[in-house]
């Protein structure tokens, strides 16, 4: 189609969508999302709050709250209160580091009956990347080897 046409069927098409698509709630999209990610955050603050109490302090105590933030979005990811999170959240909860460890986290359980390297792993290195994984990986077996040290 040219011309004339093409433009009467393009018009009619978005009139179309327009009718039958929702509106968009962008106030509260943005509401909820300011609101889950600000309650991650201050869920990360009061672990940083309670391991400062506990007397640990510096590298190891940013260290400490990122790892209990990632388990803790493993834990819920696991459980599947993590997807829900992000139903209704969006980018409230993708950009913490809690989405992280989601982003990790989910293709692994999905794909975990394809097995543990072709499943499992495979899988995870598509959705995180693989740098960002091994990127993980290496700081841990790193901080292993130097607590031994």
């Amino acid at each position: 189609m040219t011309g004339k046409h093409s433009q009467n069927y393009n018009a009619n098409y978005l009139n179309y969508v327009k009718m039958h698509d929702p509106p968009t709630k962008h106030l509260k999209n943005c509401a909820a999302a300011f609101g889950v990610g600000g309650l991650i955050c201050c869920i990360g603050q009061f672990f940083r709050f309670m391991l400062e109490y506990a007397g640990l302090s510096g590298d190891v105590l940013a260290g400490s709250v990122s790892a209990m933030l990632i388990f803790l979005g493993c834990l819920l990811t696991g459980l599947g209160v993590y997807d829900r999170i992000g139903r209704y959240a969006g980018a409230g909860s993708i950009v913490p580091i809690t989405g992280f460890a989601n982003s990790v986290a989910s293709p692994a359980i999905e794909f975990k009956t394809e097995g543990w390297i072709y499943g499992m792993a495979a899988k995870m290195f598509t959705v995180a990347g693989a740098i960002i994984v091994f990127g993980v990986f290496a700081g841990a077996a790193v901080g292993l080897i130097y607590s031994f040290i």
